[in-house]
C-alpha cells in the first residue's frame, strides 16, 4: 500500500537522491524545496551540472497520485510536432522511480511565474486567450488516439444537467439560479458547438509567464476532447477588462463561430459552485456546505444585475462569415 506522509515532508536532498535514481546520468549540483509544505506533492527544483533545471515530485495523497498519472498520460500523448504548435513550453517527462508504494516523477522544469487572477494585466490576459486558442486548435486525434476522453455537445449537456439535478436535490440552491440554469439547458443554440482539444483543468495558477507573455502551462491531467468553454470558465471571475481582453484574443485566433462560448463559460463557472456544494454534501462537511451556500447567494445577486444578458437567452443570428467558419470546423460524415 502507498505511504503518504501527513506531517513530515521529504527533504529536497531526499528528493534529489530519488531523482538521480529515476534519471540515468542526471548529475545534480543544486536542489531546493518547491511549493508549499503540506501541499499535494513533495517537490524540489534541481539544477544539473549542464545548467538545466528539473522538478521532482512525489504525491502525498491518492488523489494527487491519480492526478499525476493522468498528467503523465497526457504529456506522453503530446509529440514534438504537437508541442511545436503551441506558443508556450510543455514539460517533458524524464523518468520515475518507486518510493513508499507510490513514485517520484522527474520532468523538465518550465520557466515562468504564476500570476494570481487579481494581478493579471491586459497584456497577459491577451496572451492567455491566445494560448488557450492554440490548445483548442490542436488536432483531436492527438487526444483520441491516446485513448483520452472525448465528449460530444449532447454528452456535455447531459453532464451539466446531471450536476443541476443533483444540486437541486439538496434543496440549498436558490430558485432564481435553478430557473436560470434550466433555461440555459433548454436553449439549443447554447449547446451547438464543435468539440475541441481542451486542457480541461485550467485556472490562473495553470499559466506561467514572464514580461506579460505566457511561457508555460502546467497541469495536463484533464486533457480531452470536449466543450471549449471549459477552459475559459475560470476567467469569468476576472475583472471585466481582463475578461474582454482574453476573449478578444481567443476570438482573433479561433474566429467567432461559437457565439455562445462566453455564455457557456459563465454557466459552467456558476456550476462549479454547485459542484463545491455537492462535494461538501458528499464528505459531510458543514463548513464546505455553508461556504457554497454563501457563494450561491452571492451568485443570485450577480445574475439579477445581469438581466440584460441572461444565460440561455435568444441567440444573435450568425453572419455569413461566421457560418462559413462553423462549417469549416464541423467534421464531415463520410
Amino acid at each position: 500500500m502507498p505511504t503518504y506522509p501527513v506531517d513530515m515532508a521529504r527533504s529536497h536532498l531526499t528528493l534529489a537522491a530519488l531523482a538521480t535514481s529515476a534519471v540515468a546520468g542526471l548529475d545534480i549540483v543544486g536542489a531546493q524545496q518547491f511549493g508549499s509544505p503540506g501541499g499535494d506533492f513533495d517537490a524540489a527544483i534541481l539544477t544539473g551540472r549542464d545548467g538545466r533545471h528539473w522538478i521532482v515530485r512525489v504525491p502525498r495523497s491518492e488523489r494527487a497520485e491519480q492526478e499525476q498519472s493522468a498528467d503523465l498520460l497526457a504529456l506522453r500523448a503530446m509529440s514534438a510536432g504537437v508541442r511545436a504548435r503551441l506558443p508556450f513550453t510543455v514539460s517533458t517527462f524524464a523518468g520515475q522511480v518507486p518510493v513508499d508504494g507510490t513514485r517520484a516523477v522527474v520532468s523538465e522544469f518550465v520557466y515562468g511565474s504564476k500570476v494570481p487572477l487579481a494581478s493579471i494585466g491586459i497584456e497577459l490576459a491577451a496572451s492567455i486567450g491566445a494560448a488557450v486558442a492554440a490548445i483548442h486548435a490542436l488536432p483531436p486525434n492527438v487526444v483520441i488516439d491516446a485513448g483520452l476522453p472525448s465528449s460530444s455537445p449532447v454528452e456535455s449537456l447531459r453532464a451539466v444537467v446531471a450536476v443541476m439535478d443533483r444540486a437541486a436535490a439538496t434543496g440549498l440552491v436558490p430558485a432564481a439560479l435553478l430557473s436560470r440554469w434550466e433555461r440555459a439547458s433548454e436553449e439549443p443554440t447554447l449547446w451547438q458547438f464543435t468539440p475541441t482539444v481542451i486542457n480541461g483543468s485550467l485556472g490562473s495558477d495553470s499559466f506561467l509567464s514572464a514580461n506579460g507573455v505566457v511561457t508555460g502551462l502546467v497541469g495536463w491531467h484533464g486533457l480531452r476532447v470536449g466543450d471549449p468553454a471549459t477552459d475559459l470558465q475560470w476567467l469569468t471571475a476576472a475583472a471585466p477588462d481582463i475578461l474582454d481582453a482574453a476573449h478578444a484574443a481567443y476570438s482573433r485566433a479561433r474566429g467567432t463561430a461559437d457565439r455562445r462560448l462566453r455564455e457557456r463559460s459563465s454557466l459552467l463557472s456558476e456550476l462549479e459552485v454547485a459542484r463545491w456544494l455537492l462535494h461538501g454534501v458528499e464528505v459531510s462537511s458543514t463548513e464546505i456546505i455553508d461556504d457554497a451556500v454563501q457563494m450561491l447567494s452571492a451568485l443570485v445577486d450577480e445574475v439579477q444585475l445581469d438581466l440584460m444578458n441572461p444565460v440561455g437567452g435568444p441567440a444573435v443570428p450568425l453572419g455569413v462569415d461566421e457560418v462559413e467558419q462553423l462549417l469549416e470546423r464541423t467534421p464531415r460524415i463520410p
